[in-house]
C-alpha cells in the first residue's frame, strides 16, 4: 500500500509520520527542534534537522512504500536562501529583534487588514525577519534568491523547486493580506518581490525527490514532493476532507488556535488575539490565537498531575481561586499583562489543585477566544487539552448553544497534511470519528466566568 510521509516542523519538536490515503497514522517518530545561541542570532539547527529527516526517511522507507512527502510547519518561521543553500540561519522567532528594527517595523507594517494579525511577540512575522536581515546583513540579503516559509523551505530542500503557498503566507507572515487574497503592499514598498517565488497550491507536486537524496534514503525515484501547508490550515483541512463545514476548530498545544470558516466571522477588525488566515483554496478564515499551552504549563507544573475532577473544580470555584493572565511573554488576549500572571484566592497554595486550575484556566481562555467568532454549526476541539475530559466538558457547559465535538486523534495536522497528497484524486470523504461530550455541570461556573473576565480585564487595563 502506498503511503505518504509528513514532515511536520513544530516550534519545539519535529515529526516524521507515515499515513495512509484516509489520513490514518501508521507510524511516527520525533525529535527536538534545537535552537542554537548564535552568532549571528538565536537560530534553529537546520543541518541537524535535515540529517535527522533523511535518516528518518531511510528508516521509514525500509518499512513502507512512500509515494509522497508533504511538509507542514508552524507559522512565523522562514529561511532566506540562495540558489541551493540557506543564505542565513533560520531565525528563532521568540527572540526580540533590536529596538531600532522593532520601531521601524511598527512604522512600516501597514494596517491590520494588510497584516492579517496583530504585531506579535519577538520576531514572529516573516516580514519583520526580512527587515532585520535586510538592515543588519545587507550583502546576504541582496545576494539571496528567496525568502521561504518553513513548509516551502523543506519542499525546496527535498525537490529543488521553490514555491510560495497561501496558507503559509497567511499565517501571521505580514506578507499577505488574507482578507483580500493578495500580497501585502509592504512587499512592493520594500522591493521584496524578487524574494517571493510563484504561488502554487498546497497540494501541488513540485517535483520528484532530489536524485542525491534518493540515493541517500533508498526511496523510490518517483517519490512526489508536495508544496506543503501551514499546520493550523492542515488541521482544518482534515475536517474539510471529512466533509465538515460551517465550523470553528480549536486546536490546542503550545499555541491555541481557533479558526472559523463561517462567513459571518469577522477577521478584519483588530482586537486582542484576532487573526485572519486562509484555507488551502485561499478562502479567508477568521481566527484567534494565543500561547495558552505556555499558560497551562505555568499554572500546572508545580502541582500534581491530572485529570481534573469535578470536586476539585467546585472547590476552586467556590473559593474564588483563579489563575489570572498572563504568565508567558505573549499577552495576545490581554495586552499589557505579559509576565504578570498570578494565582490568587484561598486555595492558591494548594498544589494538589493546580492541574484542575490549569484546565479551568485554559477553558476560560478558549471561551474568550470564541467570543469574537461566529462558531457555525460545529465547535470542534482537538489537540493536547482534550486528553483531559474536563476541558471539553467545561467548554460544552460554557457554550450550551454550541454543538461541541471532540477529535481524540492526537495528530490532526499530520492527517490533514497527508490527505493533501491525494487532494486531486480522492473520491470519498476521509473518515473521522468525533465524540459529543456531556457538559460538565459545575456549581457557580457562569458566575465564576463573569468574575474571571472582569478581574482579567482589570489587569489588562491597570
Amino acid at each position: 500500500m502506498s503511503v505518504v510521509a509528513v514532515f511536520d516542523v513544530g516550534k519545539t519538536n519535529v515529526k516524521l509520520t507515515i499515513a495512509d490515503r484516509d489520513g490514518r497514522l501508521l507510524e511516527t517518530m520525533s525529535t527536538g527542534n534545537a535552537v542554537l545561541p548564535g552568532p549571528p542570532y538565536r537560530h534553529h539547527d537546520l543541518g541537524a534537522i535535515e540529517s535527522w529527516m533523511l535518516d528518518g526517511l531511510t528508516s521509514l522507507g525500509s518499512r513502507h512504500d512512500i509515494a509522497a512527502i508533504v511538509p507542514c510547519a508552524h507559522g512565523s518561521g522562514g529561511v532566506l536562501v540562495g540558489e541551493h543553500e540557506p543564505a542565513m540561519p533560520m531565525i528563532d522567532y521568540e527572540q526580540t529583534p533590536p529596538a531600532a528594527i522593532e520601531a521601524e517595523y511598527r512604522r512600516i507594517g501597514g494596517s491590520f487588514r494588510e497584516r492579517g494579525s496583530q504585531f506579535m511577540l519577538g520576531a514572529a512575522h516573516l516580514a519583520r525577519q526580512m527587515l532585520w536581515l535586510e538592515t543588519n546583513w545587507p550583502a546576504a540579503f541582496v545576494d539571496a534568491r528567496y525568502y521561504l516559509a518553513t513548509p516551502q523551505y523543506w519542499a525546496w530542500r527535498l525537490s529543488g523547486v521553490a514555491a510560495g503557498e497561501v496558507t503559509s503566507l497567511a499565517a501571521q507572515s505580514h506578507l499577505w493580506s488574507p482578507a483580500d487574497g493578495r500580497p501585502a503592499r509592504l512587499i512592493a514598498e520594500r522591493g521584496w518581490q524578487r524574494l517571493m517565488p510563484p504561488l502554487r497550491p498546497a497540494w501541488e507536486t513540485l517535483g520528484p525527490l532530489r536524485p542525491d537524496w534518493v540515493s541517500r534514503t533508498g526511496l523510490r525515484p518517483d517519490v512526489r514532493v508536495v508544496n506543503g501547508i501551514h499546520d493550523s490550515s492542515a488541521n482544518l483541512y482534515r475536517y474539510q476532507a471529512a466533509g465538515l463545514s460551517d465550523m470553528t476548530v480549536v486546536s490546542t498545544g503550545t499555541w491555541m488556535v481557533a479558526i472559523s470558516d463561517s462567513p459571518d466571522s469577522d477577521g478584519v477588525t483588530e482586537r486582542p488575539g484576532v487573526c485572519c488566515n486562509a484555507d488551502v483554496e485561499g478562502k479567508p478564515l477568521a481566527g484567534v490565537l494565543t500561547m495558552a499551552g505556555r499558560e497551562f504549563s505555568a499554572v500546572s507544573e508545580a502541582g500534581t498531575r491530572g485529570p481534573a475532577s469535578r470536586d476539585n473544580l467546585e472547590r476552586l470555584i467556590a473559593s474564588g481561586t483563579m489563575a489570572l493572565p498572563t504568565f508567558g511573554q505573549d499577552d495576545a488576549l490581554f495586552p499589557g499583562t505579559a509576565g504578570r500572571g498570578v494565582v490568587e484566592g484561598a486555595l492558591a497554595s494548594d498544589l494538589t489543585l493546580r492541574h484542575s486550575l490549569a484546565v479551568l484556566y485554559v477553558a476560560l481562555l478558549t471561551d474568550m477566544c470564541l467570543e469574537g467568532l461566529a462558531i457555525g454549526d460545529n465547535l470542534v476541539l482537538d489537540g493536547s487539552y482534550v486528553r483531559d475530559p474536563a476541558y471539553a466538558g467545561l467548554l460544552a457547559a460554557l457554550r450550551p448553544q454550541a454543538r461541541v465535538l471532540v477529535n481524540h486523534e492526537q495528530y490532526g495536522t499530520g492527517s490533514g497534511a497527508a490527505l493533501l497528497a491525494w487532494h486531486e484524486t480522492r473520491d470519498h470523504a476521509a473518515p473521522l470519528a468525533l465524540d459529543r461530550p456531556d457538559p460538565l455541570r459545575v456549581s457557580g461556573l457562569d458566575q465564576y466566568r463573569t468574575q474571571w473576565r472582569a478581574r482579567a480585564s482589570n489587569r489588562r487595563n491597570a
